[in-house]
């Protein structure tokens, strides 16, 4: 990638990470309407921006209303391997910020209803293999995991 690409690539990259912020915002304003308490608020948000703002732009620039497709790769690979913090508990813990998100994004037009029908469905024949892996790799030591 020659200097002009990678200028363009940072570009890009930027103007999908404010869009992005601008639909984390909305979506704070949206749970906060939902008499959820501060630190559940903060949880859901934490979720979402390191899935929309990390995942979803490190490889190819996607946008947070096309990642609805993409939870299958983060939650039963990526988020296992790099982030410290992946455990049952906090795999389960992104399934409903997830949810949350992209009904939000359904709510505001930018999700059609068929996308959040599939990603939730994904999500309900999923679930199970991407707990079984993060338990496997989280006690694995002979680097077999999958």
């Amino acid at each position: 990638m020659d200097d002009k690409e990678y200028d363009n690539w940072d570009e890009q990259v930027g103007n999908a990470e404010k869009e992005n912020d601008d639909l984390i915002e909305g979506f704070s304003k949206y749970l906060t309407g939902k008499a959820l308490d501060t630190k559940t608020i903060q949880k859901h948000i934490d979720n979402v921006d390191f899935y929309v703002n990390t995942f979803l732009l490190r490889y190819e620039i996607i946008p947070a209303e096309k990642g609805s497709y993409e939870i299958g790769d983060f939650l039963g690979d990526f988020f296992i391997r790099k982030a410290m913090w992946s455990t049952k508990a906090a795999v389960e813990q992104n399934i409903v910020s997830f949810k949350k998100f992209y009904t939000y994004l359904n709510e505001i037009g930018k999700l059609s209803d068929e996308d959040l029908f599939e990603m939730k469905l994904m999500i309900k024949e999923e679930t199970e293999t991407w707990i079984e892996r993060v338990v496997k790799y989280n006690s694995n030591t002979d680097g077999d995991w999958y």
